[in-house]
């Protein structure tokens, strides 16, 4: 992901959530050294890809991380809503590991909405596991917060992506 990137990132962004990151925090991501990684499909016959790619893909996904000594905090990953529940997500989370273990990080960590059930499912069937929970930390309407999740995923103990599967 690059700045030139960041009008389509935030497209997809506003039409996923409620509470959207702002292209703002995707910039300081970027400038901070994060890695953000995209993830680009081949347009099928009959897509309309939003948004639309000067180059003719789709935008199917994203994430933002940050790494930290033996350690790395996944900050956001989102699926377009039109390729949502196929397994993008796992696929980039599978990423995100083999990145990872490649960096020398022994944890993965992240911060998900209490009220999200699918994703605490999906993060959940890929090993992480609830290791606390941060009071009031998402908007969640005017004047309203929602706890977050935080959860774990020790690389040292997990098998590498695809292998045994």
């Amino acid at each position: 992901m690059t700045e030139a990137d960041l009008d389509a990132v935030q497209a997809v962004e506003a039409s996923a959530y409620a509470h959207p990151w702002s292209r703002k925090h995707f910039h300081d991501s970027l400038q901070s050294g994060h890695p953000a990684m995209m993830l680009l499909g081949e347009a099928l016959p009959g897509d309309a890809p939003h948004p639309e790619r000067p180059d003719g893909r789709v935008l199917l996904g994203y994430l933002v991380a940050m790494p930290g000594v033996d350690e790395v905090h996944l900050l956001n990953i989102t699926v377009a809503p039109a390729h949502q529940r196929v397994g993008w997500a796992r696929f980039m989370l599978d990423a995100l590991a083999l990145w990872s273990r490649g960096q020398g990080a022994q944890w993965l960590w992240l911060e998900v909405r209490q009220g999200n059930l699918p994703a605490r499912r999906l993060y959940e069937s890929h090993g992480f596991a609830q290791v606390g929970l941060r009071k009031g930390y998402y908007p969640n309407g005017t004047f309203q917060r929602e706890d977050a999740v935080v959860m774990s995923l020790n690389l040292m103990a997990a098998p590498a992506p695809g292998v045994g599967a």
